[in-house]
């Protein structure tokens, strides 16, 4: 026993002793030999933290559109722990770093923090276990699919609506109007929205009056503990045996993952009954194509046990139940976040309210179809305009999986007064790709870029072509076999709930002083900046139209 112990603490030494020289590699002799060294970019102002602060100050690609202005469209600036990275708004150069997917990945750190609260999920494998979970996932994900989708999206629409105006008819003023939090409703509502539509799950979140949800309290606790930024969980991103310290963090996460799982397998197994006994006379065999369920958690079953899908492609139970925190992740707050900064646009915007809402109200029924939705055009420009102007994803990270060239589109000068066509990186360096600060840029989009204009969308600038979006001339979606694989989900939902909000309500800041300020953890949320202390909210006076 005692050898054993002793190996033990002798493999744990020579673990620590390995991580804690390779940080120090990473952090004094790496820069040293780094191909980025000589690139234009600011000087950091700090030793640990390098850049990261005053980005994290500042309003999301505030800064980053202000470095392409000093120093260019090619650069590098200091990431934690003194490392060089990579940042450029050459569309040349993202475009291929986009498609080039297995040599571009994110980093570990955000994989493995991301990983241990919801598990390997679509939005998180990377490599061939990336590509099977997408093929399986992809039919789920079709225009035929999210058309049928959409009376959800509408009714769960309506929902929301029907309450805000009962509130209005209980208020004290008797005014017609009421003041809300409606990014505490929106998100509500999406919750509902991807629980039926992601799993056939009934979370009755915008019901006041339901008891809270087992699954929604798991999934809101492992979420916001993932993303509780601390010493200790950077540490632990680099060091995960840490993880077995069994701190509150850890228990809550622990908790929370088993709860998800319990129920999350439960629908699982269901779905699969269901499948089979929907497809009893055929001998056993699935079809993929067949018409039971048309949650995406059934679609993906089904796909999963199609008979002519080859074993190699199939998923695991842990891979398919990995979906379902993943669905909640991107399938939630950021539809609920976008549409909450789309009415916090129109609140600035009165002028593109009105409009939009003649637009609307000219409709002859409460549920248009998804042909119809699209069919509106300064919907899809309002809409457009709000994922350009307030990307909710301010930027990501990939990191290169080995030495590598990126070839730039226009040269740059470094500091000896080379003119670089294109940009060298070692392996493990990392590479910014700006969202905000492409959707902003004023080489793009002219003059206005700054400015909430939904007319631009009549004629789009040449330039904005090149953005390597997989729509909408954006970068909101991102682009290449990584892009956002519910991207035509989350129009529709967003412009379903759009089409019933705006149709049924005028809306206004609740107090026209508040300033409200832009904080991103994973997407970009909004504060009162006089009140802080009270979390996220986007408090808006809400009018009943007629009142």
């Amino acid at each position: 026993m005692q050898t054993i112990t002793q190996s033990a603490l002798l493999a744990l030494l020579s673990y620590v002793v390995y991580k804690l020289c390779r940080v120090l590699y990473v952090v004094f002799v790496a820069p040293m030999f780094s191909p980025l060294r000589d690139l234009p970019g600011p000087k950091r102002t700090n030793f640990i933290y390098g850049n990261m602060g005053d980005i994290i100050a500042a309003d999301p690609g505030e800064l980053h559109s202000r470095w392409i202005t000093e120093h260019g469209h090619a650069m590098k600036y200091k990431a934690f722990f003194n490392a060089d990275r990579f940042f450029t708004q050459d569309t040349r150069a993202l475009q291929h770093i986009l498609s080039h997917a297995d040599e571009f990945q994110k980093p570990d750190q955000v994989r493995s923090n991301l990983a241990h609260v919801l598990g390997e999920g679509v939005l998180i494998a990377e490599g061939e276990a990336h590509r099977r979970q997408r093929r399986v996932l992809n039919p789920a994900f079709s225009n035929q699919h999210i058309r049928e989708l959409t009376d959800i999206f509408l009714t769960k629409s309506l929902e929301l609506r029907d309450v805000w105006l009962s509130q209005i008819s209980d208020a004290p003023s008797q005014d017609g109007t009421v003041h809300l939090n409606v990014l505490k409703w929106l998100s509500k509502t999406t919750l509902d929205i991807i629980g039926l539509a992601g799993f056939d799950y009934n979370f009755n979140a915008t019901n006041p009056e339901a008891k809270r949800d087992d699954m929604s309290a798991a999934f809101q606790t492992a979420f916001q503990s993932g993303q509780a930024f601390t010493w200790f969980t950077m540490l632990s991103n680099r060091f995960p045996i840490l993880r077995m310290i069994p701190t509150a963090r850890e228990k809550k996460v622990k908790e929370a993952r088993q709860t998800m799982k319990r129920i999350g397998m439960k629908l699982i197994n269901e779905k699969k009954r269901a499948i089979l006994e929907a497809n009893e006379g055929l001998g056993g065999k699935v079809e993929g194509k067949s018409v039971e369920g048309k949650d995406l958690l059934s679609l993906l079953i089904r796909a999963n046990m199609a008979t002519d899908l080859p074993e190699s492609a199939r998923l695991n139970d842990d891979d398919v139940l990995a979906q379902v925190p993943t669905f909640l992740v991107a399938g939630h707050e950021t539809t609920a976040t976008a549409t909450t900064w789309f009415l916090y646009g129109m609140t600035q915007y009165p002028e593109v309210q009105k409009k939009l809402r003649e637009e609307l109200q000219a409709v002859d029924t409460d549920t248009p179809s998804m042909d119809v939705l699209n069919s509106l055009p300064y919907l899809d420009a309002v809409v457009r305009e709000s994922l350009r102007f307030y990307a909710i994803v301010p930027s990501t990270i990939r990191i290169a999986m080995q030495d590598t060239a990126i070839p730039l589109g226009t040269p740059v000068k470094d500091k000896k007064g080379r003119i670089l066509h294109e940009v060298r990186l070692n392996k493990g360096d990392g590479v910014l790709i700006p969202i905000i600060s492409l959707n902003t840029s004023k080489e793009i989009w002219g003059d206005d870029a700054d400015q909430f204009r939904p007319e631009r969308w009549e004629k789009v600038p040449d330039s904005a072509h090149e953005i390597p979006g997989v729509w909408g001339d954006l970068m909101t979606f991102l682009g290449g076999p990584r892009s956002c694989i519910g991207y035509k989900f989350a129009i529709i939902e967003m412009k379903a709930l759009v089409f019933t909000l705006v149709r049924a309500f005028a809306f206004e800041m609740s107090d026209p002083s508040y300033e409200i300020v832009k904080r991103s953890a994973i997407v970009t949320r909004p504060l009162v900046k006089s009140q802080m202390e009270k979390g996220n909210q986007m408090p808006l006076k809400v009018t009943a139209i007629g009142s």
